[in-house]
Formats: C-alpha cells, structure tokens, sequence
C-alpha cells in the first residue's frame, strides 16, 4: 500500500509560479510511476505529467509541456512538479498518484494524494 502526500498549492497571480510537491511512502515505490493530475470545477480530472521512479523518464501533456516539469528525488522519495507562467485556466485541485504503468489515463493509478488546491488570479 502506497500513501501519497501532496502539498504545495496556493493562490498566485497569473504568470507566477508553484512548486507542488508529494512524498511517497510504503509499498515497493521503485516498482511505481508517479503521474500529476489536475480537475477543475465541473470537469474531469486531468492528466499533467508523469515520471518514472526507477529510470526517470519523464511525459507530458501537450499543452502543458512548455510550462511544467515533473521530478523526482528519490533520497527523499518525493516527486515535483514545477509550474510556471500560470493562467488562471490551471486552477485547479492537482493531485498526485502512483501506478504500475506510465500512462495518462487515470484509471492505470492505483494509490491517489488528497488533493492540493491551485488558484491563479489574472
């Protein structure tokens, strides 16, 4: 069993930037890819980003390729995701979750963070 603690999120004025975090603990974490995940009222969640614990690969969604980076630092078994240039269109809550396949559906993740609210104001 995989407990996932996301934290990080806040409110920032549009063009600003956040530094989301989740450790990861228990389970085989080397075993797992880490995804972020974002849902915006009314809407469905969201895949943003994903990384590999074990050879550190990295994907993106297309649309936000440019302005993210996701992470990890294994020492700390904590993963990153790095947002810059934020418009208020990603306010969102953002989550992270841990699966055995590197995947953008959110189905294929098994463990899930409890969420961490990101606002940007314009």
């Amino acid at each position: 069993q995989v407990q996932l603690v996301d934290s990080g999120g806040g409110l920032v004025q549009a063009g600003g930037s956040l530094r989301l975090s989740c450790v990861a603990s228990g389970g085989t974490l080397s075993e797992y890819n880490m995804g972020w995940f974002r849902q915006a009222p009314g809407k469905e969640r969201r895949f943003v980003a994903a990384v590999s614990w074990s050879v550190n690969t990295t994907f993106y969604a297309d649309s936000l390729k440019a302005r993210f980076t996701v992470s990890s630092d294994n020492a700390k078994n904590t993963v990153y995701l790095q947002m810059n240039s934020l418009t208020p269109e990603d306010t969102a809550v953002y989550y992270c979750a841990a699966g055995r396949t590197q995947a953008m559906g959110v189905a294929s993740y098994d463990f899930w963070g409890q969420g961490t609210q990101v606002t940007v104001s314009s």
